[in-house]
């Protein structure tokens, strides 16, 4: 019989990894990896922001930008995740599919993972273990995710 394979998704906003478990947890090991250089908003933005003249009297305000660069790119790097993740759920590459991420993250992906990948995942867990090792990983999340 063929052993369960189990994804562990590691992720924040700008970096992921990919955990390959064979069985109940026995033989993990780092199977992809994926970082996003995501500078603070701050650093993305030289130029001073637009001004605008006051419709009355001689006041001028800053204009904010509409969107915040740094959360914008988190958002593409969470879809850019859910199509990576549906690929290689269509492929039957993995049985079984453990999501780890911080709350706003875990929210990203589950309004882009496809339904294929959706089906597969047994455990969503809120937390962000990115920092830790393997084998940290694996004993936060094992009683969780039955590993």
């Amino acid at each position: 019989m063929k052993p369960t394979r189990t994804w562990i998704l590691v992720t924040d906003g700008g970096h992921a990894r990919i955990l390959e478990a064979f069985g109940r947890g026995k033989n993990v090991h780092v199977f992809s990896e994926a970082n996003l250089n995501n500078t603070p908003s701050h650093l993305k933005v030289r130029d001073k922001l637009g001004r605008v003249h006051e419709s009355l009297g001689y006041t001028r305000h800053s204009i904010e930008p509409r969107q915040d660069l740094h959360r914008a790119l988190e958002v593409l790097f969470a879809s850019q995740l859910g199509a990576m993740l549906g690929g290689y759920a269509a492929r039957n590459s993995f049985d079984r599919l453990v999501v780890v991420a911080p709350p706003t993250m875990l929210g990203q992906l589950r309004k882009v993972l496809p339904s294929n990948t959706r089906e597969k995942i047994v455990a969503e867990i809120d937390k962000d273990l990115t920092r830790f090792r393997v084998s940290e990983v694996v004993s936060h999340i094992q009683k969780v995710a039955m590993l």
